[in-house]
């Protein structure tokens, strides 16, 4: 269990340059980043359009990092194919989109992929919970997905976090637990205790004067 247990800092490029993917990728690498998150979002099942496989495909020259791809869309099902050619290394889809949960997920994982389940923050855990043995993380979003720079949504959110790692750890499972959305220097540390270990910030990190020193921060 000690790796689902490390901390794991995830920069989220949808808060990055894009005019200058590449170096923001590198800055990211050389700041200390352990993963590269990567927001996918159809504009459909959230109101917001951000980009595709083949934004994933021009980012993935340019790391090592795994890419930790979210795929905030309709039908991951459908779209699956073009996201595992262009280049991820771990992909997590949505309990509420339109798709046979269960059979994604094993999809992903035929492909050599750990796979991921999120959740938004009004779905409850239960939605999620009989897929706990077939997943690699569990992402619990920390503010309505979409757009970035909002304010983590504490209350609704982190019980969630705490009966995940409670179950997890009853069960004997191995699942990372993910949050995004509204992390920064003090609310990592809320997330950290309820039972997160990976943590996914954009704005706090890319907009940070020194992304090195808030990596840093955030890690310790």
């Amino acid at each position: 269990m000690s790796d689902c247990n490390t901390r794991i800092i995830a920069p989220s490029v949808l808060a990055s340059d894009w005019g200058k993917i590449g170096k923001e990728i590198r800055r990211a690498e050389d700041s200390g980043a352990d993963w590269i998150h990567l927001d996918v979002m159809d504009g459909h099942f959230v109101e917001n359009i951000s980009f595709g496989p083949q934004f994933v495909s021009a980012v993935r020259p340019h790391t090592g990092l795994t890419l930790d791809t979210h795929l905030m869309i309709t039908r991951p099902d459908k779209y699956l194919p073009m996201f595992i050619e262009a280049g991820c290394d771990r992909i997590t889809v949505h309990v509420e989109a339109e798709h046979d949960v269960a059979e994604t997920l094993s999809r992903i994982r035929e492909a050599g992929l750990p796979c991921g389940l999120a959740l938004n923050p009004a779905t409850p855990l239960d939605e999620v919970k009989p897929f706990f043995d077939q997943i690699d993380l569990l992402l619990v979003m920390t503010v309505v997905p979409g757009f970035g720079g909002q304010s983590f949504m504490e209350d609704e959110t982190m019980p969630k976090v705490e009966e995940a790692f409670e179950l997890r750890n009853a069960e004997g499972l191995e699942f990372h637990i993910e949050v995004d959305g509204g992390i920064d220097h003090r609310t990592v540390e809320i997330a950290a205790a309820h039972g997160a270990n990976v943590m996914v910030a954009g704005t706090s990190l890319y907009k940070a004067p020194n992304m090195t020193e808030a990596i840093r921060t955030m890690r310790s």
